[in-house]
């Protein structure tokens, strides 16, 4: 297959693009380097298969190919609040433009939609039919709101257009090429744990999360666009729960760190819990996460180990 991964240059992305080039496709990268770094695809630019293009989404591009991950769009809360104008028309324009060159060439397209389209969560967990609970005029808005349109331009290019889709929503991902400013919560007690700062809780530290390793979640993106007669959404994320204070706890064990938590005012409309329903992931698709999150921290924290300068360390 010749595959576009858009934000081919990010965590996630890059993750994506080699899985895909390890299957055997064409990939072609395209990123605009917003929140990607070239760092992250270097090892990719010498294998012929692989392509690199630097271009906005939000300006439309004429391509061929047989495939779409739609991936591009800041996802830490950090990126997509600096300009939240860029967020939703990355969301919005360019989840037309791609819907369009997906139209025009027949080929399948995948959003990876997001968690957050759930807000705060009245329901516990969370399974694909609940509808959500979000503030439409919230800081986060830009980015909940965005996926939340990128999910019905979706359906209606499917409903009227016919075109061939897929949509997942993410759960928190985590692991190797994270961002060291990425500002999510992963990376925020990894950097501060291993530079031996204080490490940051917003609120009590009560809230939850549930957290997946990028391999996991980059093998259900794959199964998704393969999976025949079914467009989703599907949850893709670990139904494992943690406290933030257990995850801090845990980062702190496995870096062997002796820094101490400072607590912070919550910031608005974060949510209290957050767990996937993946129910129907097993059942249509024949995945479920892996890697526990001792596994894939461990892994995680060698890998910021190195990002600082600290290997060996």
């Amino acid at each position: 297959m010749r595959t576009l991964v858009t934000g081919g240059a990010g965590f996630l992305g890059s993750h994506l693009c080699e899985r895909l080039l390890r299957d055997g496709h064409e990939v072609i990268c395209l990123d605009n380097f917003y929140s990607g770094k070239r760092a992250n695809i270097a090892q990719l630019s010498a294998n012929p298969r692989f392509e690199l293009i630097r271009h906005d989404i939000v300006e439309p591009i004429l391509l061929e190919v047989d495939r779409v991950f739609h991936l591009a769009c800041p996802a830490s809360p950090v990126h997509y609040q600096y300009n939240p104008v860029k967020t939703i028309k990355t969301s919005v324009m360019g989840t037309i433009n791609m819907l369009g060159l997906a139209k025009r060439v027949k080929a399948r397209i995948l959003l990876t939609s997001t968690s957050e389209v759930y807000g705060d969560p009245e329901q516990h967990p969370q399974t694909e039919s609940y509808w959500g609970h979000v503030n439409p005029i919230g800081i986060r808005s830009c980015y909940d709101e965005g996926k939340r349109v990128a999910e019905c331009l979706m359906m209606d290019y499917h409903r009227q257009n016919h075109v061939d889709i897929r949509i997942v929503r993410i759960f928190n991902t985590y692991g190797p090429r994270m961002a060291i400013s990425d500002g999510r919560v992963v990376s925020n007690f990894c950097v501060a744990a291993l530079k031996g700062e204080e490490i940051p809780i917003y609120g009590d530290g009560l809230q939850t999360r549930s957290f997946a390793y990028v391999d996991d979640t980059i093998d259900g993106l794959v199964r998704m666009m393969e999976a025949r007669d079914f467009i989703g959404p599907v949850n893709i994320g670990n139904p494992d729960e943690f406290t933030i204070r257990e995850l801090a706890s845990l980062t702190l064990e496995l870096s062997h760190s002796a820094s101490r938590l400072a607590f912070h005012p919550a910031p608005p409309d974060d949510p209290v819990r957050r767990r996937p329903d993946i129910s129907l992931a097993r059942e249509r698709l024949g995945w479920e996460p892996k890697t526990a999150l001792r596994q894939g921290l461990a892994t995680t924290i060698e890998h910021f180990r190195h990002e600082l300068g600290l290997a060996g360390g």
